[in-house]
């Protein structure tokens, strides 16, 4: 199956972020051994994007909800079965 977003193929993971996002993954999450210089310049850009486009956080949560959903694949979800409650028997008598 092709996955497709504005009209351009994602052919990862990190592309299909790339493209929902409109910007590279590691502007929002950094990458390995960055530096406190390039750590502050990479989180002073994503506030520029943020103050330029302040309805972001809201599209990008739809966007990740409806992703998890059509595509659950790509996050290895896995449905947890809930554990049955046990009732441990109380001691003593209450007051």
């Amino acid at each position: 199956m092709r996955s497709y977003v504005g009209g351009h193929q994602a052919v990862s993971v990190d592309d299909f972020l790339e493209l929902a996002l409109g910007t590279p993954v590691e502007l929002w999450l950094g990458v390995e051994g960055e530096t406190e210089e390039e750590r502050a310049v990479r989180l002073d850009a994503a506030r520029d994007i943020l103050a330029d486009h302040p309805e972001m956080p809201d599209d990008l949560t739809r966007i990740a909800a409806r992703i998890v959903e059509t595509h659950p694949e790509l996050f290895d979800i896995v449905s947890l079965s809930r554990p049955a409650r046990r009732r441990t028997p109380r001691k003593g008598v209450a007051a």
